[in-house]
């Protein structure tokens, strides 16, 4: 079963306990916090007092939102923000390959992030924690076999990866990168965009996406094999208007909710 979830980076602009409310008031399952904006990383404190609103909300903090650049963030850095995933009660620490760096960068840039990775997954495996790897356009793990690739060169139980749509694609060529990727799939982030960030449509517009996806999405994977849950992140709306996150929730709702559309396929992946 996937959970519906929230990135709060949808609305850097409001404050935390306004985004825990909307999360509350859209019947979503949890948050994913950004270390951004809403919960800074170092901030103990802070990290703390949102785990408790959200626990007040019946909210969930699966996953802390970082940008940690493995290979360019010190390590010691990489410690401050696995501290405050503990902190927050999160139990995945999403990290990044550096922007600029692409699946066709020169062999030491390469290893140099790679080397990032396996010493962020470590400092996270430390404190109880997984770690998964943004999959972004402009970095390493733009590409599905580019991201496999940084996952068997590290090679660490506890290392796994999000999936998120690429604009430039369509809807098949999309779907194809993410069943290359379901082994070691974590967590997705899900929206609905035209030719990129700007060009933002209701969820529900993405249909032909978004439903193939979620039913490529296995239900047993070595992700959930452990007990992990695995939940799909609302990333964005249209206009930045909180107005218009019910909308998009429920239409996720629906979605995972329907055993016709996320089971039918899910078991032979």
């Amino acid at each position: 079963m996937i959970r519906s979830g929230l990135c709060s980076i949808t609305f850097r602009a409001l404050e935390a306990a306004e985004v825990v409310d909307l999360a509350a008031a859209a019947g979503l399952d949890g948050i994913e916090w950004g270390a951004d904006v809403h919960v800074p990383a170092g901030d103990l404190m802070v990290a703390g007092g949102v785990a408790d609103r959200c626990r007040d909300a019946g909210l969930a903090c699966p996953s802390y939102g970082t940008y940690v650049m493995a290979g360019r963030t010190p390590i010691d850095e990489v410690a401050r923000v696995a501290d405050t995933a503990v902190a927050l009660g999160a139990t995945n620490l999403r990290i990044w390959t550096p922007f600029g760096l692409t699946p066709d960068a020169p062999v030491d840039e390469r290893a140099e992030v790679v080397a990032g990775v396996a010493a962020a997954s470590e400092v996270a495996a430390e404190r109880g924690l997984t770690a998964s790897l943004e999959f972004h356009p402009g970095t390493l793990t733009e590409t599905a076999a580019s991201a496999l690739d940084v996952l068997a060169d590290v090679d660490h139980p506890d290392l796994f990866t999000y999936w998120q749509p690429d604009p430039a694609l369509d809807d098949q060529q999309a779907v194809t990168e993410l069943r290359r990727v379901t082994d070691r799939l974590s967590h997705l982030h899900v929206f609905s965009w035209g030719t990129g960030f700007a060009d933002r449509h209701p969820l529900a517009v993405g249909a032909d996406l978004w439903q193939p996806a979620l039913s490529a999405v296995p239900t047993v994977n070595p992700w959930t094999a452990v007990g992990n849950d695995r939940w799909a992140f609302l990333e964005y709306v249209v206009d930045d208007d909180p107005a218009n996150l019910a909308a998009d929730a429920g239409t996720l709702r629906t979605w995972i909710e329907a055993p016709a559309v996320v089971g039918e396929d899910a078991d032979h992946d």
